[in-house]
């Protein structure tokens, strides 16, 4: 019961921020969440499916293709935020590489390292859409006071 309650306030969150990604943010944020919650959903689906056991060769694809879209999203868009989601989603592969190079290695430090870096990957986001937000309040705010 304990471990669901995690679940649901953890869903919460990344849904909460998400969300305020989708109503605040520009264009880079709005892909960054989209693709987050994309990749999010697609892991609980292959976690399901996996039983937990062996190497999740499933979930490497769907955190590289996750890497790739931020790194694409920090090259078409000059902000800082999918420099740093980049960087701790390298985190979750270089994880996945471990296992998959039959590295001494738990799967369940895995998803320790998945989870927690998940968290980074929204808050990340979530500093994005606050800056990029109140960036455009404050070229609004400048437009209208020249008038």
């Amino acid at each position: 019961m304990v471990n669901m309650l995690y679940a649901v306030v953890g869903a919460v969150f990344m849904v909460g921020m998400a969300l305020f990604a989708f109503l605040k943010g520009g264009t880079a944020e709005k892909l960054g969440a989209g693709a987050y919650l994309i990749a999010w959903f697609a892991t609980i689906m292959m976690q399901e499916s996996s039983g937990f056991v062996g190497v999740p060769v499933g979930m490497f694809l769907v955190d590289l293709a996750l890497l790739f879209v931020f790194i694409a999203i920090a090259w078409k868009h000059r902000q800082s935020w999918p420099v740093w989601a980049s960087g701790v989603q390298l985190v979750v592969v270089m994880a996945h590489v471990m296992l998959l190079m039959k590295q001494p290695v738990l799967v369940a430090s895995l998803y320790t390292v998945m989870n927690f870096t998940g968290y980074l990957v929204i808050g990340c986001i979530t500093v994005g859409t606050f800056w990029a937000w109140q960036n455009r309040k404050a070229a609004n705010f400048n437009i209208g006071r020249n008038s």
